[in-house]
């Protein structure tokens, strides 16, 4: 029985057996400590940890905004230096055009320019060939009637007589010259 006694009163004396008393405070502690945290703690933690989420999430979502709207500024700024380019393309294409165009223009008014004066100078060639060829007549037909009247010792006062003879004496130096020409080609 000295076992069954030493075991009782070792029993009653168990140090990892609290007593009733610490019990009933340890309990009331826990249920005091959990009202506490559970009615006033943890809706402040929440409201926290939900303001704390609104504002990352917000962040986020301001982020991608910002970044949507950088991308639209990008595109935008892309396309408007595509139809720069594409003006800028047509610009150099319309003035290239019109340079040559210009070019064309004023190359046709030298040629016409040219021609004007090439036709004005042989109009004029012509006028004093002209020109020399009746003061040559002249001169030639007042020499032969002279000389003719010297060769047949009578006066070629006439102008009839004198421009048949100035004529015949013409056609005959013409048509040596033809021969000539006709013997040398």
């Amino acid at each position: 029985m000295i076992t069954a006694a030493s075991v009782l009163a070792a029993e009653e004396s168990n140090p990892l057996i609290p007593h009733t008393y610490e019990l009933v405070v340890g309990i009331f502690a826990f249920l005091v400590v959990l009202v506490v945290v559970g009615k006033i703690l943890t809706p402040r933690i929440q409201k926290t940890l939900q303001e704390r989420t609104e504002a990352i999430e917000g962040g986020l979502l301001r982020a991608e905004k910002a970044q949507e709207e950088a991308r639209q500024t990008l595109e935008s700024y892309q396309a408007q230096q595509r139809d720069g380019q594409l003006e800028a393309s047509r610009l150099r294409k319309k003035a290239e055009e019109q340079g040559a165009q210009i070019i064309a223009e004023m190359k046709e008014q030298a040629q016409a320019e040219a021609r004007r004066i090439i036709d004005a100078a042989k109009a004029q060639i012509e006028a004093e060939r002209q020109q020399a060829l009746q003061s040559l007549r002249a001169e030639i037909g007042a020499m032969s009637v002279d000389l003719a009247g010297r060769v047949v010792g009578e006066s070629l006062e006439d102008s009839a007589r004198q421009s048949r003879v100035v004529d015949r004496f013409l056609e005959e130096l013409e048509e040596r010259a033809r021969t000539q020409e006709q013997i040398t080609s």
